[in-house]
């Protein structure tokens, strides 16, 4: 295979990955909600009888969003209208192509990088990738000539411009720490050992960071409680007046955003597709080496249904106070502390 073939299938798989995921989260979200209130969760839709704990949904969710009719208000700007869905999804998908899946594999005689774009400046990427789908939640609200979605695109914007600025705070003490912006030398840094046989993975060298990180990542994703975007029960948000596929595609944006921000955590704090004491060599150490980054999405995934599932939704001020009076002074500390101590400890 070739370089370039190698590299399109790379970027069509983290895609794909990303795709996959974010429609079985519709299922996750759904039966975990279940379990943690004692209910028994979506479980009607069958086929031949079959329902399997309702992982059908998913699949009549889909069909149902594909036959819905596209209604356009008469009062939009048409062009905005219909741009905003696939601006706020496509940058969030490509976000999914930076990620370090996995590491470098010698096969068949040459050394094949499982990262589908390699860049020495992977981490600014992402969050350029990120800030960019602000705008497709703005557009969304502005273009749809309604005030009240007006409104929930303000909100949004409010609250996605606060958190990436704690999350760009957040990460610059282990990026300073690692000495590189490049995601993929950042997991081989995490590969050392520590003292009392642990790997030097973030969440042991930053452990304030990783907390702060989780927290401004699940704020980023507006799922609840940090949903004032939508508000879907009590607020109008500001797809109010998106049907069909296009209010799918906000919704798909949430869960890819949810995947991005589990393999910036996996990435960044749980030291990427590395496990202590595991070869990662030839075809089996690939599989190995992605089934390593994917069962750790996971685990932060799950991680990021938990807390949705247990705290109620904020007030959009405690939102706002959480980010600028909170999250982000806390950050500028951690990284003044990284920075004295990584100069001392040279």
């Amino acid at each position: 295979m070739s370089e370039a073939l190698f590299s399109a299938a790379k970027v069509i798989g983290a895609v794909a990955f990303g795709l996959n995921v974010a429609g079985f989260l519709g299922w996750v979200e759904r039966k975990q909600s279940a379990v943690m209130q004692d209910r028994v969760g979506a479980n009607r839709a069958a086929i031949f009888g079959w329902r399997i704990l309702g992982l059908f949904h998913p699949i009549a969710d889909a069909l149902k969003l594909l036959t819905k009719e596209d209604f356009i208000p008469k009062k939009s700007s048409r062009v905005l209208f219909q741009a905003a869905p696939s601006i706020s999804l496509g940058f969030s998908l490509a976000c999914l192509a930076a990620l370090p899946f996995g590491g470098a594999v010698e096969m068949g005689g040459k050394v094949w990088n499982f990262q589908p774009i390699e860049s020495p400046f992977g981490l600014v990427f992402i969050m350029a990738m990120l800030s960019v789908g602000i705008h497709g939640v703005m557009m969304a609200g502005y273009a749809s000539g309604s005030n009240y979605a007006l409104l929930g695109g303000l909100r949004g914007a409010a609250q996605m411009i606060s958190y990436e600025v704690c999350l760009a705070a957040i990460l610059a003490a282990p990026a300073f720490l690692y000495g590189t912006l490049d995601l993929q030398e950042m997991v081989l840094w995490q590969t050392r050992p520590l003292a009392w046989g642990l790997p030097a993975w973030g969440i042991f060298t930053q452990p304030l960071a990783f907390v702060l990180f989780v927290t401004a990542g699940a704020a980023l994703t507006k799922r609840t409680p940090f949903d004032l975007p939508e508000g879907e029960s009590e607020i109008v948000g500001y797809h109010v007046e998106y049907s069909g596929m296009k209010f799918g595609m906000f919704l798909m944006t949430d869960f890819i955003e949810s995947i991005v921000v589990a393999g910036l955590v996996t990435t960044v704090f749980l030291g990427g597709w590395h496990m202590p004491g595991l070869a990662f060599q030839g075809p089996a150490g690939a599989v190995l080496m992605l089934a390593t980054f994917a069962l750790k999405v996971f685990a932060v995934l799950f991680l990021l249904m938990q807390i949705r599932w247990s705290l109620p939704r904020f007030r959009f001020d405690q939102l706002l106070d959480l980010s600028w009076k909170n999250i982000l002074p806390l950050a500028l500390l951690n990284f003044l502390v990284t920075a004295w101590g990584v100069y001392l400890w040279q």
